[in-house]
């Protein structure tokens, strides 16, 4: 269940990000290699994650991840994790908390959902399958995160926040939470996880 959890909350952050989760395109053969061994680390290191959150620790514990770890491990260990009409998803970990992340969402489904109402109604730029990109700032202290977005496109045009809002609404439901996730809503880190240091091309999870 604390696996469930913590998957689900890496989904999280990025879903705060690109309305999706976190994984990497594969390329040649040696890539796939290099991927799969990536995947295996932060297999190890979720497990370690999880089993220190079992029960409080007498003095912080820390893990530290690599963004090519993470997105291979989302990739090749956790793809059945990820919504229906999203794929080919990544992250880019960024210096000073900063995140961007991209990935290729079925926006006929949000469309459907709610139509767009009038000719210069901003949704009639959901149409198709379409890359969204977003970048923004993680912040979290004392087992709290937020998440601050700095920009977002679809296609390579400006996404206004309320249609991220939107997408990110429609992709993160759950039967717990059957609005979504909102972007401005600060959220609860999971397995006793009190912080995550971002800095470029790492994170540190501080249990």
């Amino acid at each position: 269940m604390r696996s469930k959890y913590l998957r689900r909350h890496i989904r999280l952050l990025a879903a705060v990000a690109i309305a999706g989760a976190l994984a990497v395109t594969l390329g040649a053969d040696g890539d796939a290699r290099s991927s799969r061994r990536d995947a295996n680390l932060m297999k190890q290191k979720v497990a370690t994650i999880n089993r220190l959150g079992e029960r409080p620790l007498k003095e912080r514990r820390r893990t530290t991840v690599t963004e090519s770890e993470v997105n291979a491990y989302l990739t090749l260990e956790a793809i059945g994790d990820l919504p229906k009409g999203v794929i080919n998803p990544s992250i880019t970990i960024l210096a000073g908390g900063r995140l961007s992340g991209r990935a290729v969402v079925d926006l006929d489904a949000v469309r459907r959902e709610s139509p767009p109402k009038g000719l210069l109604d901003p949704k009639n730029l959901l149409i198709g399958r379409l890359p969204i990109t977003a970048t923004g700032v993680l912040t979290t202290k004392n087992g709290v995160g937020r998440f601050a977005l700095e920009s977002a496109n679809v296609g390579g045009l400006p996404l206004p926040k309320l249609l991220l809002q939107e997408i990110l609404s429609y992709y993160s439901r759950t039967p717990e939470k059957p609005d979504g996730i909102n972007l401005d809503d600060p959220f609860t880190l999971p397995v006793r996880i009190r912080e995550i240091q971002v800095s470029r091309g790492q994170a540190i999870v501080v249990q």
